[in-house]
C-alpha cells in the first residue's frame, strides 16, 4: 500500500554523492510533514559504522531511513586460494524501533518502496527495530552470505 509520500530531489542527489563520489559515509532520512522523504543528516566519509550506530541512538523512539556505504570483505575465489577483497556496499535500512508510535511505523513502512525505487544501486535492504538487527557483525555477515 503506497502512502503518497515522495522523495525529495536533494535526497536523491546526496545518495548519488555517496554512491559515485564517495562524499559521505551515511545519510539519515526522515519523512517531513508526512509528505516528503528528506535528508536529515549526513556522516563524513571517514565515519565508522560504530559512529553511525551512535548517531542512530538519537532516534531510539523515532523511525528513520538510513543509507550506509559499508566497507565489506567479500570472499574471492580463484587461483586455488580463497581470499577476501574489500569493497564498499550500499545498505538501505528502515529503522522502526518498537518504541516508535504506531502511526509513524505505518507511514515509514508504506513509504519504503518509494525510497527503494528512487535510490538505484543499493546492494542490501534491511528492516530493523532494535540495535541487534543492525550490529556491525550482522551487516558484515550478510555480505559473506551474499544475496540481497
Amino acid at each position: 500500500m503506497a502512502s503518497g509520500v515522495t522523495v525529495a530531489t536533494e535526497a536523491k542527489i546526496l545518495y548519488e554523492e555517496v554512491k559515485k563520489d564517495k562524499k559521505y559515509r551515511y545519510i539519515i532520512y526522515h519523512i517531513k510533514n508526512e509528505r516528503v522523504i528528506e535528508v536529515e543528516t549526513t556522516g563524513p566519509r571517514e565515519a565508522s559504522y560504530a559512529e553511525f550506530l551512535t548517531k542512530l541512538q538519537d532516534y531510539k523512539n523515532e523511525c528513520r531511513y538510513c543509507v550506509f556505504d559499508f566497507p565489506a570483505n567479500i570472499p574471492v575465489e580463484g587461483g586455488g586460494e580463497k581470499t577476501t577483497m574489500s569493497v564498499d556496499r550500499l545498505v538501505l535500512m528502515t529503522w522502526c524501533p518498537e518504541s516508535a508510535k504506531i502511526k509513524q511505523k505505518m507511514l515509514y513502512s508504506s513509504s519504503y518502496d518509494a525510497l527503494k525505487k528512487a535510490l538505484v544501486g543499493v546492494y542490501k535492504y534491511l528492516q530493523a527495530c532494535d540495535y541487534d538487527e543492525v550490529s556491525e557483525e550482522v551487516i558484515a555477515q550478510a555480505f559473506t552470505k551474499g544475496g540481497k
